[in-house]
């Protein structure tokens, strides 16, 4: 209903390009944002995306399924704070020129960015002195990923709250990835609750396909424990991989291998930790591949994992990597976070928080018990394709656009002060 209704209000003229901003990861890698991308290509939207190059995508121009992409260089992959000023700095200014190479040629009449960082808004507020409308699509809680970080809350703390709080008040729509991102974005931004719309980050089932196992994946053992995203201090990988020294010097579980897929700027420093405890030959650190190497871990997989640290940051917000899981019918065990328990549900163990000895426990006791994994992956499954795969979420995009060209609700106390 909502696509048919945004087409139809295309065909009347209702303005119908838009340029999305991204920064952290090159399109179409970012998988969030190529499917909101060509969610709206179908919807009749013209679609163009500004992003940085990144490996396999060193194309500065292309045009991919009628969308195009426009890509620059980055100086460096930041790791600490001079870094990334640097970092932001400089694709500020890149998204800012080409922002008006793309106004000049193919034209946009919405800018959808999508954080970090939540620098962004001076491009899209700038352009909205000319007409533009502004969506912000927030990934991640700014603040809290600073906190997570560098484990402090100084003045680049407040001045990443003060940031979103411009985000948000700039936008004329906001897009949350959950629940706990609307609370955000309401209550810490000022966004009026209407404009604030949850578009979860839905895996595709066309693209996470259920395939036969590869063994040789296993290095001649009997398990196989998966994991896929970034290998960044947030993300935990230390507590994995102490986890999985209990696993194999303490419990004496030899007949486990662990696969991990991603790339990161801790990539170096995560393979030296496995080395320092003895693990190595247990472990494979693929780095970030393609599609194909990553479903085949996955899927070979008996048990996948999501160690992410438990802070604000993570309690809040929902890893894509946990939907793909269950879309490839694998139960989980995570540690213990809000957002983390919403999605999967009886799909997961939950191990207490930041404690590695309880999350090997978790893994061995699901490892051993056969019947119970294939009932949790088939619930995953299910619940994937009953309620979290994007196309569920697509129509909300859709109605989010819808809303940019709808008069802001003034409240009624105001209209009284007025007349």
């Amino acid at each position: 209903m909502a696509a048919r209704e945004t087409i139809a209000s295309l065909e009347m003229g209702r303005p119908s390009r838009v340029l999305i901003l991204v920064e952290n990861l090159p399109s179409p890698f970012d998988r969030r944002v190529w499917q909101e991308a060509t969610t709206l290509r179908d919807a009749g939207y013209v679609v163009s995306i500004i992003c940085p190059t990144g490996r396999g995508y060193g194309c500065k121009f292309e045009v991919i399924d009628g969308i195009h992409i426009y890509r620059y260089n980055l100086p460096i992959e930041a790791s600490g704070a001079v870094g990334y000023a640097l970092e932001y700095g400089v694709a500020l200014a890149w998204t800012f020129a080409l922002s008006w190479w793309v106004l000049l040629t193919r034209g946009f009449d919405v800018i959808q960015a999508c954080n970090p960082p939540d620098l962004l808004f001076l491009v899209g507020g700038f352009f909205k002195l000319l007409g533009k409308k502004f969506v912000f699509d927030h990934h991640d809680l700014s603040p809290e990923l600073y906190e997570a970080k560098f484990g402090r809350r100084d003045f680049f703390y407040r001045l990443m709250a003060k940031l979103e709080y411009w985000t948000f008040r700039c936008a004329d729509v906001s897009i949350a990835t959950n629940e706990s991102y609307r609370i955000v974005a309401v209550v810490r931004g000022g966004m009026p609750a209407e404009r604030v719309f949850v578009v979860r980050s839905g895996p595709s089932l066309k693209r996470l396909k259920i395939l036969p196992p590869d063994d040789r994946l296993k290095r001649g053992r009997r398990y196989l424990v998966g994991y896929v995203g970034v290998m960044g201090r947030q993300e935990g990988i230390d507590y994995l991989l102490r986890a999985v020294r209990h696993t194999v010097i303490e419990l004496g579980r030899k007949d486990i291998h662990f696969g991990l897929v991603g790339g990161g700027t801790s990539l170096d420093e995560m393979k030296m930790l496995a080395q320092d405890l003895g693990i190595a030959d247990h472990v494979t650190f693929t780095g970030r591949v393609p599609d194909a190497e990553m479903l085949a871990m996955l899927n070979t997989a008996e048990v996948c994992v999501n160690p992410d640290v438990v802070n604000d940051l993570n309690d809040k917000s929902t890893m894509n990597k946990i939907m793909e899981y269950m879309a490839l019918g694998k139960p989980i065990v995570q540690f213990d976070v809000a957002e983390g328990r919403y999605s999967a549900q009886a799909a997961s163990l939950y191990a207490r928080g930041n404690d590695p000895v309880d999350l090997a426990a978790k893994l061995v006791e699901l490892l051993d018990d056969p019947a119970r994994r294939a009932e949790m992956g088939k619930y995953g499954r299910r619940r994937v394709e009953n309620e979290l795969e994007w196309r569920h979420e697509a129509p909300k995009l859709l109605a989010a656009y819808a809303m940019l060209w709808k008069p802001v609700r003034v409240p009624s106390t105001v209209r009284r002060l007025e007349t």
